[in-house]
């Protein structure tokens, strides 16, 4: 009877080790890592696997030259946060992210797209 109590309390102990570890990863974004969109966006949406601490969390977006294009400061609701942009002409653009989950566990990226020449 205790190998199935022992093997039970491993794995409950595993799990709560998997969960208290978790991040916040992103999972999508618009316009889509490494796109090509037709039309100039007028914001950049990125959502994570988990709820994130606005206070903590941000998201700049920059052109070719590395000039800011986004219009300022990032709205967060849940595990999404998106911020405006000033209008884009064609040309390839970065976004960098940082995210603190709710959790408080950070995590930080980047990623580029494309806005298509007319």
């Amino acid at each position: 009877m205790r190998t199935p109590t022992t093997i039970l309390t491993v794995l409950l102990l595993t799990l709560a080790t998997a969960s208290a570890s978790a991040h916040a990863f992103l999972d999508h974004a618009s316009p889509l890592v490494g796109s090509t969109v037709a039309t100039a966006p007028h914001e950049v949406s990125l959502s994570f696997t988990q709820k994130l601490e606005p206070a903590f969390s941000s998201v700049r977006v920059t052109d070719e030259s590395g000039v800011r294009v986004d219009r300022g400061e990032a709205q967060v609701s849940g595990n999404t946060i998106r911020v405006e942009l000033k209008p884009l002409r064609p040309g390839t653009y970065r976004v960098r992210w940082h995210a603190l989950s709710v959790d408080t566990h950070s995590s930080e990226g980047s990623f580029s797209f494309t806005v298509a020449g007319e």
